[in-house]
C-alpha cells in the first residue's frame, strides 16, 4: 500500500523565484510535453485546440501544425518524426512534411472516448491510456506491440500519469479522477505488468470545499534522476515531488490552478517544463491567474530522466 497524502501537511517548498512562462500563445489544454534530445526542442500538444506545437529555445522559434480531430499526446520515434496517439487512434507525423500515416485505428468507441496521457518506455514499446468522457470507470491502458494495441489495464476513468523508474523496474500510472496514482512491477524482457498496487492517493474534493483549500489530484509526470515522481495536480495549483515509497518531498506552487504535466528539458535534463490549461475555467480565475495555459518552465537541481524514444 502506499501513501495516503494530506494537502495540508508541511513539506518542502521549492523555490519558483524564476519560474517563467514561454513566449509563445496559451493551449486550451497543454499536455504531453517532451524534450527532444536529437533537435533539442520542446513537444506538447493542446487537446481540445487539436494541435500540436513546437518550441525552440535556442531560436525563439515556435511551430504549430492543426489537425481534424484531438492529439491525446505525442512521442519521439527510432526512426524520425512522432507518433500521435488521437482520438481516432495512432498516426506517424512527419514534421518537414505535415503527413500524417495511420498506424492502428482506435480500440474503443470514439464518441465516449478518447486516447490521453502515453509515453514510450525504456524498451522502445510505445502505451497509451483512454479518458472516459462521461466520467464512468470504463478506460484502460493499452500497449502497441507489431503494430497492435493490446489492452492491458482497466478500471479506471482517466488515465494519466504514465512513467517508469530509473531502474526501468516500476511502472506508475494514474487515475486522476479516483485522486490515486498506482505502481506496477514491469518486467523490461516483454513489457508484462504484475503486483498492481497504490503508490500514492490523495483526498477528494468535499462537496462545497474552496479550491484555495483543495490540494488537487495526480494528472501527467515525470521522473528524475533520484528516482522521485513529480506529478501535475490539476486544479491543485502545485507540482509535487514524491519519493518512492510515495510520501510528499516537495512542493511547487504555482500561479495558475490546472497544472497537467511536467518534463524535463534542455541540454542538462534541468529545465523543468509544465504544460497548463485554461479550457473552461472560470473567467474570474483567468483573470487572476493570466499564464494559465501557458507552458512555464523553471530551472531545477535535479536533473530528470530523458525521453524513451519510441521504436515501431
Amino acid at each position: 500500500m502506499g501513501a495516503t497524502n494530506d494537502p495540508s501537511a508541511s513539506v518542502e517548498s521549492i523555490d519558483t523565484s524564476g519560474l517563467q512562462p514561454l513566449p509563445v500563445p496559451p493551449s486550451q489544454l497543454g499536455e504531453s510535453p517532451f524534450w527532444h534530445p536529437a533537435e533539442q526542442v520542446l513537444y506538447w500538444c493542446d487537446i481540445p485546440g487539436q494541435a500540436l506545437n513546437r518550441f525552440d529555445p535556442a531560436s525563439g522559434t515556435h511551430a504549430q501544425w492543426s489537425f481534424p480531430v484531438e492529439p491525446g499526446c505525442c512521442a519521439p520515434l527510432q526512426d524520425g518524426g512522432l507518433l500521435l496517439a488521437m482520438r481516432d487512434g495512432l498516426w506517424r507525423f512527419d514534421t518537414d512534411s505535415g503527413r500524417r500515416t495511420r498506424l492502428a485505428a482506435a480500440p474503443y468507441d470514439t464518441a465516449r472516448q478518447r486516447f490521453n496521457d502515453g509515453k514510450g518506455d525504456p524498451q522502445g514499446r510505445f502505451w497509451v491510456g483512454t479518458i472516459d468522457e462521461p466520467r464512468e470507470p470504463q478506460a484502460a491502458l493499452y500497449r502497441f506491440v507489431d503494430h497492435r494495441l493490446q489492452r492491458v489495464a482497466d478500471g479506471i476513468t482517466v488515465s494519466n500519469g504514465l512513467a517508469w523508474s530509473g531502474d526501468g523496474r516500476t511502472m506508475y500510472w494514474s487515475d486522476t479522477k479516483a485522486h490515486t496514482v498506482h505502481a506496477f512491477d514491469f518486467d523490461a524482457a516483454d513489457g508484462s505488468l504484475s503486483r498492481r498496487r497504490v503508490f500514492a492517493q490523495f483526498p477528494p474534493r468535499a462537496e462545497g470545499q474552496s479550491l484555495d483549500d483543495y490540494g488537487g489530484r495526480p494528472d501527467g509526470a515525470a521522473v528524475d534522476s533520484e528516482g522521485a515522481y513529480w506529478t501535475a495536480m490539476f486544479e491543485g495549483s502545485r507540482l509535487l515531488r514524491l519519493a518512492p515509497d510515495g510520501r510528499v518531498l516537495q512542493s511547487l506552487a504555482l500561479p495558475v490552478r490546472c497544472a497537467t504535466m511536467p518534463c524535463f528539458g534542455g541540454h542538462d535534463l534541468r529545465t523543468l517544463y509544465i504544460t497548463t490549461a485554461r479550457e473552461n475555467r472560470p473567467a474570474d480565475e483567468l483573470a487572476a491567474r493570466p499564464w494559465s495555459g501557458r507552458v512555464l518552465h523553471l530551472r531545477v537541481p535535479v536533473p530528470g530522466l530523458p525521453v524513451n524514444i519510441v521504436q515501431l
